[in-house]
């Protein structure tokens, strides 16, 4: 039996290692001459802001230069009043829509002058990026040093948000913009685009050239997406202005999780460097008020997890999603809340024969598994997960979002999103969207390290 098991044990190694090497490759060959990384070829030609974030901690793994300079050339992008846009446009490319020119960034006065960019944003993971670089790279003091030039950038970012998209002083911000979420065409914002009747734009799609045009956002959508950022730039993207005129204007759990767990990894990192006790003053400030407005106005105690507010329409969107469970990694609900929710996603997400964690209710009849957020698993919400499982001391669950993550990717390829049922293994692949994509590559190393 001792040597079938060692024999056994051996196997998991070598798969898990070859899994590894197939990573690094992912990410050398997406990795681009101007320092940073593409989600995949064809399909994200660009640099996305919290893509970059995933990736640089993979890379943190063995290739720190590579690493820092995929945040480096991230927060060069930033904006002179702190805000850093969701998408730089680097190099020109025809494979994505909608690019620089629709997006025009230069219309707001404070934009960065030499990269062109989107005018919205995506979650603030930037923060607890560079801390997770910290505790992985090998070379303290020289991370640290690396830290020290790049941290009050990100500070600056974060006070954008505190500043500009927190209008009613209660420690949450919102996005005016689905894209802004991270989660696109969830079906979240359903509710909303009925309220909304946009034109119908003439346009191409570029991402159905790519992937099946059934895994991705319709015609119909793309119409809503483009709506809101045209009402963006008919105002210059002001925020003032966008926060009165947007028909999109959410308080997102997954995007405010993200800036609650930023913040605490910058005021942890602050006091390593020393000499920072005013922003770190500030930095509790807003985390105190911000954690008190979570609690506050998001918990859904019928539903047992945390939702989304529609502020445009003064109600909270009561849909589970996987961004409902993102909190567990800020460290926000006590630990009767925290287990309010684990029994939640165990219930609605966790059977048998599913793979955890669906971005969206598996049990609700807005549920599509293979539709882009409508209900697939994606690599980057399960790290969340499993490590905000894990903080909370649910080990076994943590353990199993991270082997159904690994296995996912085992069986599949290293793809954009994967659908959650087990069964449709035996007739058709499960893996959709992009191949070869960095962040699943990127998470992937870091959970198999873990």
């Amino acid at each position: 039996m001792a040597v079938i098991y060692r024999q056994c044990v051996f196997i998991l190694y070598r798969m898990k290692e070859e899994l590894i090497i197939k990573a690094k490759e992912i990410l050398e060959a997406n990795f681009q001459e101007g320092g940073f990384t593409i989600p995949c070829q064809g399909l994200y030609p660009f640099q996305w802001k919290w893509d970059s974030g995933f990736i640089a901690i993979g890379l943190a793994y063995y290739n720190i230069k590579n690493a820092k300079r995929e945040i480096e050339t991230l927060l060069n992008a930033q904006w002179e009043n702190g805000f850093i846009p969701h998408i730089v446009f680097h190099n020109d490319s025809d494979t994505y829509f909608p690019g620089a020119d629709f997006h025009k960034s230069e219309l707001h006065p404070l934009a960065s002058k030499e990269y062109r960019s989107t005018g919205m944003a995506q979650p603030p993971v930037t923060g607890f990026v560079l801390q997770k670089m910290l505790n992985i790279a090998e070379d303290k003091e020289d991370m640290l040093q690396f830290i020290d030039t790049q941290i009050d950038k990100v500070f600056e970012n974060h006070k954008y948000f505190y500043q500009h998209r927190d209008i009613h002083n209660e420690g949450l911000v919102y996005i005016y913009h689905n894209w802004e979420s991270g989660t696109d065409n969830s079906p979240i914002w359903d509710d909303i685009w009925k309220t909304m009747d946009p034109p119908k734009y003439s346009f191409e799609r570029r991402d159905t050239t790519h992937v099946d045009p059934s895994q991705r956002p319709s015609k119909r959508e793309y119409d809503y997406y483009l709506h809101i950022i045209e009402i963006a730039k008919e105002h210059n993207y002001d925020d003032a202005k966008i926060a009165e005129l947007s028909p999109f204007l959410v308080q997102d759990p997954l995007f405010n999780a993200m800036l609650i767990k930023s913040n605490a990894a910058l005021i942890d990192l602050y006091e390593k460097l020393g000499n920072n006790k005013e922003k770190v003053s500030q930095l509790k400030k807003w985390q105190e008020k911000s954690i008190k407005g979570f609690n506050a106005k998001l918990y859904d105690a019928e539903l047992g997890a945390y939702v989304h507010y529609d502020l445009r329409n003064n109600k909270p969107i009561r849909f589970i999603s996987s961004s409902s469970f993102a909190p567990l990694y800020a460290g926000i609900p006590d630990m009767e809340r925290a287990k309010q929710m684990v029994n939640t996603m165990m219930e609605k997400f966790g059977g048998e024969d599913k793979y955890l964690c669906a971005s969206f209710d598996p049990t609700s009849d807005r549920f599509n598994p293979k539709k882009y957020w409508r209900g697939p698993v994606w690599i980057n919400l399960n790290w969340i997960l499993f490590y905000g499982l894990k903080s909370y001391g649910f080990t076994k669950i943590a353990e199993r979002v991270k082997q159904d993550s690994i296995e996912l990717v085992e069986k599949e390829g290293f793809y954009e999103y994967f659908d959650s049922r087990k069964e449709i293994r035996k007739t058709e692949a499960g893996g959709y969207g992009g191949n070869n994509f960095s962040w699943s590559a990127a998470l992937l190393i870091d959970l198999i390290n873990n």
